[in-house]
């Protein structure tokens, strides 16, 4: 069976010397055993500056091993943040949000990275790996496709590493998108085919905002991305895709038992969403395991809306709470493009492995829209 990773910010990683060892998952007979290999030396992460494209790093709270591709600059909106202009932070009053008192508070810059997820991690990981949806050119407006392994991950969660081994992550991706030059730092430097990629399918996958809040010390981080409309009927529904991330910054367990969604559109109209769970599952943040992330989607008949909402947990102790999740707004962050339009070029262009134009290529999967 597949030996399950341990992970709680490097709390199962055995660093000695300055080699970075991690259990790792293969085929063993006896269950419940976790054998530990080494897979590189930790490197002191950067407080300043980027990462390089093709850089090894270990996710700093969901303990996978992935790849840095490219890096985005979005504006964050913390509601947590004194509203107390920095000389050293770069403010970008543009776009603004509120606080707790319901106050204007600017958005600050700052880095996050695409990545790739190494595939023998991804089962184990309180995240979903195959996030990153996209419409189809299909009829039926209720399917999406993924590209399994993307993630996008702050600076200040990259754990960066080097390895000796020529194909230290394993994705169907990384070697279209990575060459392999050892003289230089990382090891690892982009193929054409990555730039490519990037700009044709630019729109999707852009990230320019990140929301944040935090109540009873459960941290919650909201990123929604446009994902273009569909037409029928003359009638256009406009289609976003969301992340959210829980952490548990506390001493107590909690497991989150509700949902509660409030969807506004552009016309005044209101949608009020209430369920069990996310995603089906009721998961339990605690000192091992303290967050969890998930991705889902909505549809409005308008260009603009926004949406916000509250979780309910339960600690260990009995005390149930609402935990508030950072309004969003829904925007147009381009032009729209509607679904069925080509925006990378033929479909089988070798260039866009598992693009928006070849939903039926072997990086992508299916999924029904909630």
């Amino acid at each position: 069976m597949l030996t399950k990773i341990l992970a709680k910010n490097l709390a199962t990683k055995s660093i000695s010397n300055q080699c970075l060892v991690i259990s790792v998952r293969h085929l063993i007979a006896t269950p419940g055993v976790v054998k530990l290999a080494e897979v590189g030396k930790l490197e002191t992460p950067k407080l300043d500056g980027k990462y390089e494209t093709g850089q090894l790093f270990i996710h700093r709270v969901f303990g996978y091993r992935g790849v840095t591709l490219f890096p985005w600059i979005a504006k964050v909106f913390d509601r947590d943040v004194p509203l107390k202009k920095s000389n050293e932070e770069a403010i970008d009053s543009s776009r603004v949000g509120y606080n707790n008192d319901g106050k204007q508070i600017p958005g600050h810059i700052h880095v996050y990275y695409q990545t790739l997820i190494d595939s023998r991690d991804c089962p184990f990981v309180r995240a979903q790996t195959e996030a990153v949806t996209f419409l189809g050119n299909h009829g039926n407006t209720r399917f999406l496709y993924a590209i399994p392994g993307l993630d996008y991950v702050a600076h200040e969660d990259i754990l960066p590493y080097t390895s000796t081994d020529r194909h230290p992550i394993h994705h169907e991706l990384f070697e279209k998108f990575l060459e392999h030059e050892p003289n230089t730092d990382p090891p690892f430097v982009p193929k054409d085919t990555l730039q490519a990629w990037q700009e044709k399918n630019h729109p999707w996958l852009e990230l320019s905002e990140v929301h944040k809040e935090t109540t009873e010390s459960i941290r919650v981080t909201a990123i929604p991305f446009y994902m273009g409309y569909r037409m029928s009927q003359n009638v256009a529904t406009h289609w976003w895709r969301y992340c959210i991330r829980l952490e548990n910054l506390g001493d107590y367990a909690v497991q989150l038992r509700e949902r509660y969604w409030r969807i506004l559109d552009y016309s005044g109209n209101i949608e009020n969403v209430r369920g069990r769970g996310v995603v089906g599952q009721e998961p339990i943040l605690s000192k091992l395991q303290p967050a969890f992330q998930y991705s889902s989607h909505v549809s409005l008949q308008t260009v603009t809306g926004g949406q916000m909402g509250t979780f309910k947990l339960e600690r260990e102790d009995g005390y149930i709470f609402e935990c508030k999740c950072p309004a969003f707004s829904l925007d147009l962050k381009q032009s729209p493009i509607p679904s069925g339009t080509d925006p990378s070029g033929s479909p089988n262009d070798s260039h866009n492995p598992g693009t928006p134009s070849n939903p039926d290529g072997p990086y992508s999967r299916y999924f029904s829209s909630p």
